[in-house]
């Protein structure tokens, strides 16, 4: 074979390798792009809810997003009362979920939620917890009394579902004016666990749902005694002023369901009361 053959084979091969690696990154290219239009194209639907429901929410919304690639659920965490104050406020929201009545009876009495979508979508119950690396001999609510009892965390009040049902349960029983003094006032029920977990306060009311996420790390001293406070369920809706109420409508469906109620039990919700899970 001639030089200038071999020259030639030669310079077809690196042309061909050329235009194949171009084609490649042309793919690759496209594919990229491809991709960022989708995730552009995705519409995005957000989902206030109670701080106590971000574990069985989060995975409700990976199975929403499976039966809806086009929608991208965003939550956004908190207090109840302050979630509430955001939607009176404007803030865009599609869907609510609280802690408690008490926040989605105001918002429904404002006009601020869709019609006919209100639902009840679980149940909790409210523990007395302390942390498991601490030692103590409490052994029910009446004990917080005790003089080596210093500190307490409960969710405040005015803002926050399960630091109003503390309340309840410490008037009930004759102790929130005397235990006053070693009260410290959170701003959601998850800020009171941790201070338990970190081992910064002697006890604390939570739900039981928030002891069983801490996993070892508290343990439970003793549930409320029963008709100490309200039941504590929690209400989901789509609010009024919700852009894509259909989606909004699908995912209150999606965690009323089977499904949805199967992830809220593993994470020790309980069921809605029948005749409120309409």
């Amino acid at each position: 074979m001639l030089r200038g053959d071999r020259e030639t084979i030669r310079l077809g091969w690196r042309l061909r390798d050329y235009a194949t690696k171009g084609w490649l990154l042309g793919l690759l290219v496209l594919g990229a792009w491809f991709t960022i239009a989708s995730a552009a194209s995705k519409r995005e639907l957000l989902v206030s809810a109670a701080i106590s429901l971000k574990e069985p929410l989060q995975e409700i919304g990976v199975l929403f997003e499976q039966r809806h690639p086009e929608v991208k659920v965003v939550f956004n965490w908190g207090a109840s009362g302050a979630l509430q104050q955001q939607i009176e406020y404007g803030a865009p929201v599609d869907v609510y979920a609280s802690a408690a009545a008490k926040q989605m009876d105001e918002l429904e009495a404002k006009g601020l939620l869709l019609n006919e979508t209100r639902r009840t979508l679980a149940a909790n119950l409210v523990v007395l917890i302390r942390s498991s690396a601490l030692r103590s001999d409490l052994t029910s609510f009446k004990d917080l009394t005790k003089p080596e009892v210093k500190l307490i965390a409960i969710g405040n009040p005015r803002t926050v579902p399960a630091g109003e049902y503390a309340q309840r349960i410490l008037m009930s029983l004759g102790l929130w004016d005397s235990l006053q003094p070693k009260l410290i006032l959170t701003g959601s029920v998850r800020q009171a666990l941790a201070y338990v977990v970190r081992g910064e306060v002697d006890a604390a009311v939570v739900y039981a749902t928030d002891a069983q996420s801490a996993d070892r790390a508290v343990q439970v001293i003793s549930a409320a005694p029963e008709g100490s406070h309200p039941p504590a369920l929690y209400p989901i809706a789509v609010v009024k002023t919700s852009k894509q109420s259909q989606e909004a409508r699908a995912f209150v469906d999606l965690a009323l369901s089977e499904a949805g109620q199967q992830i809220l039990r593993a994470h020790a919700f309980l069921p809605p009361p029948k005749a409120l899970a309409r």
